[in-house]
């Protein structure tokens, strides 16, 4: 574990007022690379977030850092959060909560059914973690939420870790990285490419590069369902998170959500959450045969894809890829059979 908090030094007012708890190995690494495409050979830069914990890496730590701070210990027993059943999010915040000492209640969608799926239900069951079904009617959601957070003294975290709080760990990153381009005399990349569910990465970067006054242009590539990520979502939190930051800080630009470059595209969705396509194969393979990078379809092949295809303009300049896919190694417990007094009935089907 490392003690890189460039955003509280810069602002020792903000890193006074919003505490963090040192959950990940920081800096993580920023690589260069040649590669070859049909239009010819080019540098592409990898920034990577798959090493920030030997526990579990990609981008979840960063927010974990700030949404499990010390504070949370004086009142909260329990730890409670959202996502599917395949969620990134939910296994990393089980996980870290369970090594922080926190109890975990996970509330738990439907997705497509993916290897993902059955393997992050078997991870949670055995770290400790309650599993919840989630969904229906709002009335229904609700009285769900209330039947297991009543009295429990839990802490909420949204589901991606997206509020403004954990926003903070990738405006810190995006100081991160520029600390990083000016060391070490790699070029500035004209664009980041960066794979956005919750958008609580895509906006914190923007911030973060906007702070260091660089002119890159974060590529927020959707991967979820525009209900839960599009443009004014998007803008919202960038908004919140920046005035958050100066009501707490008054060092900080007023303006700051002004300055921000930052594009959410559409185009790679491929068809749904978890789904993948053509394109999203072929930037796996890719990133495999040529980066020797394990990605996956539902997030960071999205993602890559999307590079691989503004790579092809000669117009552009220095393109960077941030990998957000965990690559800790976790338990093999394929062969574990589902505890299914633990487990909602209709998560059974994952395991068929």
């Amino acid at each position: 574990m490392s003690e890189t908090d460039l955003l509280a030094q810069r602002f020792p007012e903000l890193g006074r007022q919003v505490p963090r708890t040192g959950l990940a190995d920081l800096p993580t690494p920023l690589t260069s690379h040649r590669i070859k495409l049909p239009s010819g050979e080019r540098r592409l830069l990898i920034k990577c977030d798959n090493l920030s914990s030997p526990l579990y890496g990609g981008n979840k730590v960063r927010k974990l850092e700030y949404l499990l701070a010390p504070p949370a210990r004086r009142t909260v027993h329990r730890i409670a959060t959202f996502g599917t059943v395949g969620s990134h999010h939910a296994l990393a915040t089980a996980l870290f909560a369970r090594r922080e000492g926190f109890a975990c209640t996970c509330f738990l969608a439907h997705q497509l059914k993916t290897p993902a799926a059955p393997r992050t239900l078997r991870l949670l069951l055995a770290n400790d973690c309650e599993i919840v079904r989630f969904g229906g009617a709002y009335a229904k959601r609700i009285q769900t939420l209330r039947d297991h957070l009543r009295h429990r003294h839990v802490r909420v975290i949204p589901a991606g870790g997206s509020s403004w709080y954990g926003t903070l760990g990738f405006v810190n990153a995006g100081l991160e990285l520029a600390a990083q381009i000016e060391s070490s005399g790699l070029p500035v990349p004209e664009r980041l490419y960066v794979a956005s569910g919750t958008l609580g990465t895509a906006a914190g970067l923007a911030l973060g590069l906007a702070l260091a006054e660089l002119p890159t242009s974060i590529q927020a590539i959707r991967v979820s369902h525009t209900d839960i990520a599009n443009e004014d979502t998007l803008h919202r939190l960038i908004s919140k998170t920046a005035a958050m930051m100066y009501r707490l800080d008054r060092s900080v630009p007023q303006d700051l959500q002004q300055r921000v470059n930052i594009c959410l595209r559409h185009e790679f969705f491929a068809g749904g959450y978890a789904h993948s396509n053509a394109e999203t194969d072929a930037a796996l393979r890719f990133a495999s045969q040529h980066l020797q990078l394990r990605l996956e379809a539902t997030y960071t092949g999205k993602a890559m894809a999307a590079l691989l295809s503004d790579a092809e303009s000669p117009d552009l300049g220095q393109l960077l890829f941030w990998n957000t896919y965990n690559s800790a190694p976790l338990e093999d417990l394929t062969d574990a059979e589902p505890d299914s007094d633990r487990l909602p009935p209709e998560f059974l089907s994952y395991f068929s």
